[in-house]
């Protein structure tokens, strides 16, 4: 496989954070805080990065977008499930990854990451690179037109890259953002793919520019429709409770969590993901009929939206 040229990764990467950022701190009208940041020397990895936060804005009441560059002695277990022949192998990773937490209910959190690895075999020979990504929506009160357009804008992104594409992504995205401790859905999901080099380097990284280039146009008129609507305290109570769901999967279930902590990452960094607030009940039964049953009944199960 041809080797990819990393230094366009990493400055396609930092454009992406930079134009999703940008976007956002105009839509909210709150600027984000930029951390840059550097692993010092003794540390498990070596890299940099930068963690973009927005916190209690007007529209988002916690925004993070994070890029991230390391490279390290040793993968992980949660990086070679799929690859048992790179255990232990020397690696280099980058890669942006966002989650967007609204103020109102009525507007779904949302989800993104594109990332590239590079792997040297143990026993040399040339580095073996692959790339994954995609995005996800988690609605608190569904609406089919929403979902309906993040998919289809999903589906666009990957037409260039096969027919194929999207009905795959969209599936492992289904089986991925599953929740199995409450089998349960964590959204209406998108587009998940992990491990992909099938291509070549350049399509496959082409394809995860196309997925990446996609994002505010899947996102933002999503937010604009719904960041006026009116609720109340019954809604936000609703809100705080499906963010603990939220929370479980990422703590419990995402790889991506999982390579950061056991890689040795930068912990403040891999937890900007979490809500601002949540909460959990023991029990809470939902009225039949209401909107907040019909999100358990319409939009937490996997259906073909496009």
């Amino acid at each position: 496989m041809k080797n990819i040229d990393l230094a366009g990764v990493r400055t396609f990467l930092l454009g992406l954070q930079t134009r999703i950022t940008t976007a956002v701190a105009v839509m909210d009208g709150k600027p984000f805080i930029a951390d840059h940041w550097q692993k010092e020397p003794g540390e498990p990895l070596q890299g940099n990065g930068i963690t973009q936060i927005l916190e209690q804005g007007e529209v988002f009441e916690r925004a993070g977008c994070g890029f991230s560059h390391v490279r390290g002695p040793k993968l992980p277990p949660s990086a070679t499930q799929h690859r048992p022949e790179l255990a232990g192998a020397p690696f280099e990773a980058m890669g942006v990854s966002l989650v967007f937490h609204p103020r109102n209910p009525y507007v779904p959190t949302v989800h993104m990451n594109v990332r590239m690895l590079s792997a040297t075999p143990a026993g040399g020979g040339e580095p073996v690179c692959w790339f994954g990504g995609g995005m996800d929506l988690t609605p608190y009160y569904g609406f089919d037109e929403d979902a309906v357009h993040f998919h289809q804008t999903c589906k666009d992104a990957l037409a260039a890259f096969g027919a194929d594409k999207y009905p795959r992504f969209k599936l492992w995205c289904d089986e991925y953002f599953y929740l199995k401790h409450r089998n349960e859905q964590r959204g209406v999901g998108g587009v998940f793919f992990d491990d992909f080099q099938e291509r070549g380097a350049e399509r496959s990284f082409a394809m995860m520019q196309s997925v990446a280039d996609s994002f505010l146009e899947a996102y933002m008129p999503i937010v604009q429709r719904r960041q006026a609507m009116p609720y109340g305290e019954r809604e936000r109570e609703f809100q705080l409770y499906r963010r603990g769901r939220y929370v479980e999967f990422n703590l419990v279930w995402d790889r991506g969590t999982h390579f950061g902590l056991q890689s040795g990452g930068r912990t403040e960094s891999i937890l900007m993901s979490m809500p601002p607030l949540a909460s959990w009940s023991y029990q809470r039964p939902v009225e039949a009929g209401s909107q907040e049953e019909r999100l358990y009944r319409e939009f937490l199960v996997r259906r073909d939206w496009v």
